[in-house]
């Protein structure tokens, strides 16, 4: 998959002059950052599967309580799947959901776990065909499984859904019915929007990958949720001045289409890879907030339903948590 992002990124540089499009970038990284800018409670985490499969004690639930304690972080996406191809979820695959869920509300009361239920998709990959109403329906009967082990919400991670696929908002018309039901959240990570007009289109055209979506399928997607995750990283920039001004921009046209009671998360990379898709130096936490902060400064510095996705905790180092801590939540 990011070998084709690199091959779309590289189409993008020499189709446009190579000087304007690191300048506009290297633009979005310049100005003051509000100091209104802040973490506004409502941030999140993605957590691994061993959470919920056994192999976490109640020591590592202290220990994930004096890490969250006290920051902005009020969701915790633990993955719960992944998805059958056809929709279904195993039930053994998460044996200690209940456990999880009911120390995390003893430890840290406040806080919601939701699940994270993942797969490819087609067509792309050989996996669920959200075009198919009969994979659609086992996928909202997944939904409701997740419901009864306890959790808080529902959040999805289904990838790479195509820009404009009439699937994917259908499967979140049907699930919404089902966690507004039980008063909960629905949740969806999502790519990053088209930083050129029409460059999803590109990218299908040129390498078969949905790497983008149009603004315009963004909000689509965003109206029929309570919460979305823009899942921006894995750029490519090669610089932390240049991902810290994708991610401003990002922030920015997420923030212009998404209603203004969905909360909007961007998400920042606690993790460390170093590839084509993603140099380690350049793509990290204290960049992306640094980029988070500039974005929302300039497109709704008093937006209430904004927030900052860790991505993910089996992965992240100290400095990724201490930047996040000092530059998004003001703590030591």
């Amino acid at each position: 998959m990011r070998g084709a992002v690199v091959a779309l990124v590289l189409l993008v540089v020499v189709s446009l002059p190579v000087a304007g499009a690191v300048t506009y970038l290297l633009a979005q990284n310049i100005g003051e950052q509000s100091e209104q800018a802040r973490t506004r409670g409502k941030d999140a985490f993605w957590l691994g599967h061993a959470w919920v499969d056994g192999r976490r004690t109640d020591a590592d639930v202290d220990q994930l309580a004096t890490m969250v304690a006290g920051t902005g972080i009020r969701d915790l996406y633990v993955h719960t799947g992944p998805l059958e191809h056809d929709g279904s979820l195993r039930d053994d695959l998460a044996p200690r959901a209940r456990w999880f869920v009911d120390a995390v509300h003893a430890k840290l009361p406040g806080i919601r776990v939701q699940s994270w239920l993942g797969d490819v998709v087609q067509p792309e990959f050989d996996g669920l065909d959200v075009e198919s109403a009969q994979s659609r329906e086992r996928v909202v009967a997944s939904a409701r499984r997740v419901l009864a082990y306890g959790f808080d919400g529902v959040h999805y991670d289904l990838e790479p859904v195509r820009s404009g696929s009439p699937g994917f908002l259908a499967l979140l018309d049907a699930t919404k019915a089902v966690t507004s039901a039980a008063r909960v959240p629905l949740s969806v990570s999502a790519p990053v929007i088209d930083p050129l007009p029409g460059l999803h289109s590109v990218g299908l055209a040129v390498a078969d990958h949905g790497k983008w979506w149009s603004q315009a399928y963004f909000a689509d997607v965003a109206r029929r949720v309570d919460q979305v995750a823009v899942m921006s990283y894995d750029t490519a920039m090669p610089t932390k001045a240049l991902y810290s001004g994708y991610v401003a921009q990002q922030t920015e046209l997420a923030a212009e289409v998404t209603p203004h009671e969905v909360d909007l998360l961007m998400g920042a990379p606690a993790f460390w890879a170093d590839d084509p898709g993603h140099h380690g130096a350049a793509e990290t936490v204290a960049a992306a907030v640094r980029g988070i902060r500039l974005g929302l400064t300039s497109a709704d510095v008093e937006r209430a339903n904004f927030g900052v996705a860790l991505y993910v905790d089996f992965a992240a180092r100290p400095q990724d948590w201490a930047d996040y801590r000092r530059g998004w939540c003001r703590l030591p």
